[in-house]
């Protein structure tokens, strides 16, 4: 039996049950920002693409068709960042590209994701001619590389496609003005190589059995989120996974819908509707540390980290599982749970 959200004062009257006692995916090594000798001598990223394998396996198997796969893309090895640490986007876009070109390949052992089945969708060109030339090897070449205005494009004829691509701002410029530099040679390529999409092909790799969309939204045009939702009506058996796409921001209400009207519309009916299968989001309020993490079907975990002076100056650091519960809890819910973990914990 779970220990339900609310039940703190019941946890602590005695000796705190772990993970794996409970038979939970316990939390990766080496992920606080208290750890660090520790993050950069482990593979902490390929710990997450394993349990969100095992994880997106298990959400398709139970026919869900809308993923989520939300974590720190900066974790781990030499050059590792934690929520403390300065980075920008373009640090972040280039890990998420990273991880999910390493995801692909773990799908083609069974047939149906071979032949292109996999698309491998870009927030833009660049980032996908980018990826088509760093992962030249054949088995990550064998997915297909597009854009999410490439499949928008393609997918728009269906009577279900809710209409065409939704341009960011000032994108038509950009194109405009790419063409008029390449003069006869024809686009300058000022937003990407058009020769790095692959083909989409009725009956050849289309349609598509697995979308893994690389950070849609986040750190660029709004219009990504939805261009998603457009995607997902026109090809509703097509399992779509949204790597780090900060689904949070949009379901919270982060973007007014007196200013974000179109965005706004997809969110009950589209956003609201993922599933959450591989999660992990650090906390850091009100003078406590934790984790709130799921793995799918697994229920939520909230952890709380303990930090202690170690040896040699070193930080020691435990987890405390303070709590499971079947519903993903909100932002002030969690910063409570901590906050009386901590204080019973003294």
């Amino acid at each position: 039996t779970y220990t339900r959200c609310g039940s703190i004062s019941s946890v602590f009257g005695q000796q705190q049950q772990s993970s794996s006692a409970l038979n939970l995916t316990p939390l990766p090594k080496g992920i606080s920002p208290f750890e660090k000798s520790l993050s950069k001598n482990i593979d902490i990223q390929g710990d997450f693409r394993k349990s969100s394998k095992r994880a997106i396996d298990a959400a398709i198997g139970n026919n869900m068709k809308r993923v989520e796969i939300e974590f720190p893309p900066l974790l781990g090895g030499s050059q590792s960042k934690s929520q403390f640490d300065d980075f920008d986007n373009i640090q972040e876009l280039d890990k998420n590209k990273e991880w999910t070109m390493q995801l692909a390949p773990t799908f083609l052992g069974e047939k149906e994701y071979q032949k292109g089945r996999v698309w491998m969708i870009f927030p833009d060109l660049k980032e996908c001619e980018l990826a088509k030339a760093e992962w030249a090897g054949q088995r990550y070449q064998e997915a297909t590389f597009t854009t999410i205005q490439a499949v928008t494009n393609y997918l728009a004829t269906g009577e279900n496609s809710g209409g065409g691509y939704d341009a960011p701002w000032g994108e038509n410029l950009m194109s405009g003005l790419s063409k008029i530099m390449g003069g006869k040679d024809g686009d300058a390529g000022l937003l990407g190589d058009q020769a790095s999409l692959d083909p989409l092909v009725e009956g050849e790799n289309s349609p598509a059995r697995l979308w893994l969309v690389i950070q849609p939204g986040n750190g660029g045009p709004v219009e990504d989120w939805v261009n998603c939702e457009k995607m997902a009506l026109s090809s509703p058996d097509t399992t779509m996974v949204v790597i780090n796409g900060a689904l949070d921001k949009v379901r919270g209400g982060f973007y007014p819908a007196v200013f974000f009207p179109k965005l706004a519309a997809t969110v009950d009916r589209f956003w609201k509707k993922f599933e959450p299968a591989f999660y992990l989001k650090p906390f850091s309020d009100k003078g406590v540390y934790g984790w709130l993490y799921r793995v799918y079907p697994e229920p939520w975990q909230v952890h709380l980290e303990i930090v202690k002076p170690g040896k040699d100056g070193n930080a020691e650091v435990e987890y405390m599982l303070v709590d499971t519960m079947d519903e993903k809890p909100i932002y002030d819910k969690v910063v409570s749970m901590l906050l009386s973990a901590s204080q019973a914990n003294k």
